[in-house]
């Protein structure tokens, strides 16, 4: 059997009000590991929660391979697994008794079956030294290794994290993505964050999301490739800034040192003391929010 794909078709959530947090949105998401980039408050998590069943969208169409996922929801949730941004555990419990006890409560009711299970998922989320330990004690990065051995109970086709690595140290940030990676080519992996470097380390493909559309799609060669020779850089002092923000397409600024880095997007040179840089996914990312910004 092959993999499946998710598609998503003409995707609409309102709140109260007539307030979007989904406006219209289509995808095709393959197998493999896919990014969902967006900045806080874009509709990732609502997105999430809709494809996971855990909200009924108000209008629009979500298909896993053959199933519905929303006239069918207890189809999909047999073969999804789910790390949402605020994963809750009890605290007094050992990782060894809470995966157990999870194992059940996903149908793994044969005990020498669901021992042989926990274990290698505990393994495999290199755990295994702590299984012993109260969940309290884990370090942040522990806790969302575990909250991926348990959304990988019952061998998922789907598996949904939902900013994962937000508040990890560099370390632990790259054991987890590095976890992710090896889950298999045949799930399909969407990663729904806001730190555009965890999509460029990781995904093969990736969309955009901002104010509840999709803005931009693809994979993030090709994109970080439509911006070659295009992406302009200075450092400036404070006080030039806003004035050149006014006269000039600015993807980016940071400040380094008291002043100001700004990169810009032009096809030639905007400026005397610009030096033509390689642009990379966060150019990518800021282009097309400035884009979608000036648009609205």
């Amino acid at each position: 059997m092959g993999a499946k794909m998710l598609s998503i078709e003409k995707l609409r959530h309102s709140y109260a009000k007539g307030v979007y947090a989904l406006d219209g949105v289509d995808l095709v998401i393959p197998a493999g590991m896919f990014g969902l980039l967006g900045p806080n408050g874009a509709g990732k998590s609502t997105l999430m929660r809709c494809i996971a069943t855990l909200q009924t969208p108000s209008d629009g169409a979500i298909r896993f391979g053959d199933i519905d996922v929303i006239a069918a929801p207890e189809q999909l949730r047999r073969v999804l697994g789910y790390l949402p941004q605020d994963f809750g555990v009890y605290p007094r419990v050992s990782a060894y008794e809470m995966l157990d006890q999870m194992a059940v409560l996903k149908g793994v009711s044969n005990p020498r079956l669901r021992k042989e299970v926990v274990d290698g998922l505990l393994n495999q989320v290199n755990l295994w030294g702590a299984r012993k330990k109260a969940l309290a004690s884990f370090s942040g990065g522990m806790r969302q290794r575990f909250g991926i051995a348990q959304a990988l109970i019952g061998d998922p086709k789907l598996i949904i994290v939902d900013e994962p690595t937000a508040g990890l140290d560099p370390e632990e940030r790259n054991r987890f993505l590095n976890l992710l990676s090896d889950i298999g080519e045949d799930v399909v992996v969407i990663l729904s964050t806001h730190i555009v470097d965890d999509v460029a380390d990781t995904c093969a493909r990736m969309a955009i999301l901002t104010g509840g559309k999709i803005v931009l799609e693809g994979e993030p060669k090709t994109l970080m490739n439509s911006l070659s020779g295009r992406v302009w850089q200075k450092t400036v002092a404070k006080s030039e800034f806003a004035a050149l923000k006014d006269v000039m397409t600015v993807i980016s600024s940071r400040l380094v040192g008291g002043r100001t880095v700004v990169n810009v997007l032009a096809d030639q040179s905007p400026d005397a003391g610009f030096t033509l840089v390689e642009g990379g996914l966060a150019d990518v990312y800021f282009t097309a929010l400035s884009r979608a910004a000036r648009a609205a």
